[in-house]
């Protein structure tokens, strides 16, 4: 592995791309999809409310750890060298630039999407008829729910006083001067809003209520459906809360704050109060961006200057505020359902995939040999089913589970409380610092230790990413034996129908009891064990992992070159990177599907000439990491819950876990290969850092990998409920 002054050789000679960068790149190629008009108008919208929700987090989280490490002074470059100061300019710069493009992405639907009979209509296209409507909707509607808030004069710091907006949470403000003398004013009886009697001019803000619908109905005036936007209709008709002052300028706006801070992991008695701190801390913390839409310069600068932000952190919107909305109009009935089934992606309803037989148990399937699962193609249904079943099976004696992030309504939550309460033991580790999942998961550890179970609230200074499930069950024999569920994603029905994610059912002995270890390890005292089948981090995983790609090299020959595959979300581990460039000096061919970040530069001659990197972004969110080493022609296949990023490795419990049935390895096997067929939704990596779209060549079909593997899962279906007569036909050669 290269020294630290190797590592800074590479930084000098950009052996790295920047991460926050890359990460751009990446919602640059989401919002492609949104560009694309091959795709249909309300999955376009789909993608635009995607970047706007992605955009959202990295604010809150990336840009915020930036903004820290610059008022904490910290000038250290990272692996590309760029300062904290430099990668805040950069982003700016680029993230404006794609915002602008989202923009004008959104212009060119919206007036398709009218065509088709869906329009929202902004203030200036509002009919007489429409404005007269939506007057009594807001006096009935709205009015009684808003409470305009003053911004007060000067501080301590000498920012004038700004009330608490929260974080993400859409207003209106309003520039506000007196249309009545002051002697006409009662100076003992304060005004709306909280004016200061004294003055003649004040500025004003309005939250724009969070439990209306965001789109308006308006009522039918033709066969199109018109819809008004909620912050509009407050900002058109909010001057009716300020009477005695006319209204000179009105703006829209949202603030950005910061949520990278962590749990008081040392308050160990109280960890729960200490988490609902921090969700609470979440909406009062540091701005670190403020989004306006309107034309007044004025209230957008008085807004800037009270939260003390940079002129850079101001993002001027050329459309409505908050496009994360648009996932609800596009999946909304707002349209004649033959009409929308245009307009949306032909569904993939999934497949079942293996079903006990009428006389045998999922248990029986599963010993039989391990069963692999491809959601969203497959079901989810196995995974609830295997713990419903062992909920109630009187044979089942324990259930032990990782629990990092869940549905609202998780029916497997459901299933390990009715365990615990059938009288099993049921050790579920709750991850309470799963950002932005920490209240739902409060409710359910809360629920499952009410039912009985035994919650664990994850680990000190480790979020446990892993995902697990273990089954222990006596046998008709009297013999105790084990069932193990081992996935790359997270046990949430809702997402295992958009993320594409691999797991595995399985009764092997060795790795029943390695998943035993391992529980024992992140519930208790056990000291921390080496596992022969199962890498854990932060424990060993990348040290095997490095090793492997190590010895990759070492057997690779110019007659037999190495041969190392790996799809993931995200690569920025600099040891990790470093490795594969040495392998790919000693001539291992490396192929890299990467959905996210890169900070690994491909194709530079006697580094990286035998690295490609391609990266997929269709319907269905790629999220499965699989990895491949030819190792000599005895090839291994892993699968994990973790990304090569140094959180992951360094700073996380995760899991990899090696695919040995050779049926599931077979099935891995060609899905991995497959993702780098693709020549419709994918792109490659220069070492320029741009990112190309993968076009079919000359006389070559299409291939959408995602859309194949959905007919791939039909087919197996079909062929495994074919009669026999039928697959004798089919077997015989042509």
């Amino acid at each position: 592995m290269p020294s630290i002054e190797r590592n800074k050789e590479m930084a000098r000679e950009n052996y790295y791309f920047n991460r926050e960068l890359s990460w751009l790149e990446f919602n640059a190629r989401v919002l492609e999809e949104a560009l694309d008009k091959s795709n249909p108008l309300l999955e376009r919208l789909k993608f635009l409310a995607i970047v706007s929700s992605n955009f959202d987090e990295f604010f809150m989280v990336r840009v915020a750890s930036l903004k820290a490490q610059v008022r904490a002074g910290d000038a250290t470059p990272d692996a590309s060298g760029m300062s904290p100061p430099e990668q805040l300019a950069a982003i700016s710069r680029r993230a404006r630039e794609i915002v602008g493009r989202q923009y004008e992405c959104l212009a060119e639907i919206l007036p398709s999407l009218a065509k088709e009979g869906l329009a929202i209509a902004r203030p200036g296209a509002w009919t007489s008829g429409e404005r007269r409507w939506l007057e009594d909707f807001f006096n009935e509607k709205v009015f009684p729910l808003l409470t305009p808030l003053r911004v007060g004069g000067p501080g301590e710091d000498g920012r004038p006083g700004f009330p608490s907006t929260g974080s993400l949470r859409l207003h209106a403000a309003f520039l506000v001067a007196r249309s009545v003398p002051a002697s006409a004013v009662d100076p003992a009886a304060p005004t709306p809003g909280g004016l200061a009697p004294e003055g003649d001019a004040g500025l004003a803000v309005v939250q724009v209520p969070p439990n209306l619908d965001r789109f308006v109905r308006l009522p039918a005036e033709g066969p199109t459906t018109r819809l008004a936007l909620l912050e509009d209709v407050v900002a058109y008709f909010g001057p009716r809360l300020f009477p005695g002052w006319s209204v000179r300028e009105s703006l829209l706006f949202k603030v950005t704050r910061d949520a990278d801070f962590a749990v008081d992991e040392d308050r160990a008695d109280d960890f729960i109060a200490a988490m609902e701190e921090v969700v609470v801390d979440r909406q009062n913390s540091f701005p670190v961006r403020l989004a306006v839409s309107g034309e007044s310069e004025a209230i957008a600068e008085s807004i800037r200057t009270a939260l003390g932000l940079a002129p850079d952190d101001v993002y001027t919107l050329s459309g409505p505020m908050d496009l994360r909305g648009l996932m609800d109009l596009a999946q909304s009935d707002y349209l004649p359902p033959e009409r929308a089934s245009r307009l949306r992606d032909q569904p993939w309803p999934p497949i079942h995939g293996f079903e006990p037989r009428e006389d045998s148990t999922i248990w029986d399937e599963i010993a039989a040999g391990d069963k692999l699962l491809h959601v969203p193609y497959e079901s989810f249904d196995p995974v609830v089913r295997f713990l419903e079943e062992a909920a109630d099976d009187p044979s089942v004696l324990a259930i032990k589970m990782t629990l990092y992030r869940t549905s609202g309504n998780s029916p497997l939550v459901r299933a390990l409380t009715r365990a615990a309460r059938n009288g099993k033991q049921v050790a579920v580790l709750v991850e309470l610092k799963a950002r932005f999942d920490e209240e739902r998961n409060i409710a359910w550890a809360a629920r499952l230790e009410q039912a009985g179970a035994i919650v664990v609230y994850g680990i000190a200074r480790l979020k446990v990413h892993a995902k697990a499930a273990l089954v222990v069950r006596r046998e008709e024999d009297g013999s105790v034996r084990r069932y193990l569920h081992l996935s790359t994603g997270n046990y949430n029905d809702r997402t295992a129908r958009l993320y594409s994610d691999l797991s595995v059912f399985t009764a092997d002995e060795e790795l029943c009891r390695e998943a035993s270890i391992f529980f024992n390890m992140i519930t208790g005292y056990s000291a921390v064990q080496e596992l022969r089948s199962l890498a854990v981090a932060p424990f060993d995983l990348k040290s095997r992992i490095i090793a492997m790609i190590a010895r990759e090299a070492q057997r690779s020959t110019p007659e037999s070159p190495g041969l190392i595959m790996a799809k993931l979300n995200a690569l920025a581990d600099i040891d990790v990177i470093n490795a594969l460039y040495k392998a790919s000096r000693a001539g291992v061919r490396i192929q890299l599907n990467i959905r996210g970040i890169c900070a690994l530069v491909p194709g530079v001659k006697g580094l990286s000439e035998n690295i490609g990197v391609v990266s997929i972004v269709g319907r269905n969110l790629e999220h499965a990491r699989i990895i491949y080493f030819g190792n000599g022609g005895s090839e291994e296949i892993y699968l994990s819950s973790a990304d090569w990023l140094p959180r992951n490795l360094e700073k996380r419990i995760e899991l990899m876990f090696p695919v040995r049935d050779e049926g599931a390895r077979a099935r891995v096997r060609e899905i991995l290969a497959a993702y780098f067929r693709d020549n419709a939704k994918a792109h490659r990596l220069g070492s320029n850092g741009r990112w190309k779209k993968i076009k079919p060549a000359e006389g070559e079909a299409s291939y959408s990998v995602q859309a194949d593997f959905y007919e791939t899962v039909k087919r197996r279906k079909a062929l495994a409920e074919a009669p026999e007569e039928e697959l004798e036909v089919r077997r015989r050669p042509t």
